[in-house]
This record gives C-alpha cells, sequence and structure tokens, in this order.
C-alpha cells in the first residue's frame, strides 16, 4: 500500500480532521520525532548560552576566578561540550587549556608547575579540556608515570586545590561517563569520518582493551580527590545533546549572577544526569 511519510493513504482517510492526522504523523514518522528533538536542542541550547554571556559578564565585572575541568574516558564527549560552552563567549575573558604532551623541561619540573600558569586570571573563566588530573587515571594506565609519582599526586593533589579555593578560585570539576559500547560506537564513527579521524591516537586504541584499568584508577581518582571544597560531578554522557544541556546547566546553578532568569526549567540540572559520583547506585564506566 502507498504511503506518505510514512502513512497508508488509508491512514490519511480516516484522519477525521488536522489534529488528528499530525497525531499519526508523530506517531508513525520517526524523522519527524528525531527533527522536533533536535528543534527542541538548539532552542535550550540557545537560551542557557544567553545565561552564560550574562554568567560571563559577572565574571568579568567582579573579577572571579572560575576554572571548569573537563575528564572522562576517550570519546565521551569533553571537547563537545566545551565547544557550546564556548561558542558565543568573549575570548578576550575566556579560554580553553588542552595541554599536551610536558616536554623534556616540563618533565623535570614540580607536575603541577605547567598548569599553574594556566590557571584563570581576575574576570576570566578557563576551560580545561583535560588537566592535572591526567596523572590520576590515563599516565597510570598507559605507564607514562612511575608509581612514586602517582602516589605523590594524590597526596598533593587534595592540598594543590585547597590552596586555590583558599585563594578565591572555584573550580568545578566533571567527569564525563560513558559506557564501554558507547565509547566503541564513537570510536568506530571516528575511523569513518574524515573530519574527526585524528581525534582517534594510540591512546584511544587501547580505550577498550584496558577498560577495567581505566576503571581502577578512576575510582581511586575520585575517593582520594572528591572533597567538599571541589567535589567531583558526573555526568552521563551517552546522550551528547542531553549531556552538553545538563553541563551547562549546572555551571549556571553555581552562581548568582545579574540578570539570571527565573525560568526553572532551563538552569535546574537533572540530577538522574548531573550528580556527585557517590550519589550514583550504578556507574556505567
Amino acid at each position: 500500500m502507498e504511503t506518505r511519510g510514512g502513512l497508508s493513504l488509508e491512514d490519511f482517510q480516516k484522519a477525521k480532521n488536522s489534529e488528528e492526522l499530525l497525531a499519526l504523523l508523530v506517531e508513525n514518522n520517526p524523522t519527524y520525532k528525531k527533527v522536533k528533538k533536535t528543534i527542541l536542542y538548539d532552542e535550550e541550547l540557545r537560551l542557557l548560552q544567553i545565561e552564560l554571556v550574562k554568567l560571563q559578564r559577572w565574571i568579568s565585572n567582579n573579577n572571579k576566578r572560575v576554572a571548569v575541568i573537563f575528564e572522562g574516558r576517550d570519546a565521551a564527549g569533553k571537547g563537545g561540550n566545551i565547544r557550546r560552552f564556548m561558542e558565543h563567549l568573549n575570548p578576550r575573558s575566556s579560554r580553553l587549556v588542552a595541554l599536551n604532551k610536558p616536554t623534556e623541561i616540563e618533565k623535570g619540573q614540580w607536575y603541577f608547575q605547567r598548569y599553574i600558569k594556566e590557571l584563570p586570571n581576575p574576570g576570566e573563566i578557563v576551560f580545561f579540556d583535560r588537566s592535572w588530573y591526567n596523572r590520576a587515571v590515563v599516565e597510570p594506565v598507559m605507564g607514562f608515570c612511575t608509581d612514586q609519582q602517582y602516589k605523590e599526586f594524590l597526596v598533593q593533589v587534595p592540598e594543590f586545590e585547597h590552596m586555590m579555593y583558599e585563594d578565591g578560585v572555584l573550580i568545578i570539576k566533571f567527569w564525563l561517563s560513558i559506557t564501554k559500547d558507547e565509547q566503541l560506537k564513537r570510536f568506530e564513527g571516528r575511523n569513518e569520518n574524515p573530519l574527526k579521524r585524528w581525534k582517534f591516537s594510540p591512546v584511544d586504541k587501547q580505550g577498550q582493551s584496558l577498560w577495567d584499568r581505566y576503571t581502577h584508577f578512576k575510582e581511586e581518582m575520585f575517593s582520594k580527590t572528591h572533597t567538599s571544597y571541589s567535589p567531583w560531578m558526573m555526568i552521563k554522557t551517552n546522550d551528547k545533546k542531553v549531556a552538553r544541556l545538563e553541563a551547562i546547566r549546572y555551571v549556571l546553578s553555581k552562581f548568582d549572577y545579574e540578570e539570571k532568569t527565573t525560568k526553572t526549567k532551563v538552569l535546574n540540572p537533572d540530577p538522574n544526569v548531573v550528580m556527585r559520583y557517590y550519589r550514583s547506585n550504578t556507574h556505567v564506566d
């Protein structure tokens, strides 16, 4: 039987009015649902990005210092999240920090030294695409640091962050949580897309085979570095778009800036998507 948009001719004839016809289209046309979801996402993102612009102006006017850290397994969506945060911000008072592997000179320095100079200046918000927490998970998993260096890091990092806290730097730490199956799907997607193939590194290739080791060191990191003044916030990221919206909502919820919207549906993060790490009964990664 001939169909139009997922509906048969008989379906069209049975519809008594335009409302019934629209309801049938919504029910039977998956493309319609996908388009509707995208439209709603784009509108929510626009409203949240307007709030981010207001927040940035408040940070600048009040000489606040804000660092937002994005950590997580490879392909969890760190870069995509940061792009949505920064898309409409003033580049004069916002920065992205994504450091390469340390140079020979940096390897001889105190581990935190190269990160200190990247911390936010007064009136600035800085986004870290990975951070000093490389030494908590990636480096011990891949053998890029010694056991002694790893142990010293876990002892020092709470004190390091407490010094920043006492000096007025607000640190927001996100762990982007992804399932093993979703990570594999995204890896395969990167290889198939010539515009994303550059993202796939030798370290990525071992993300699946070393999954359990990553899990072990991730849990150790949480247990040693989650503090009242610098807590870890987990974001479920299997749905990229939901994760982006909820991450922005969480950051906005931490500040009482001028002209803040009163629309609670826009600014309240979903506790089923964003949560302190110990509040989740089941950790997907």
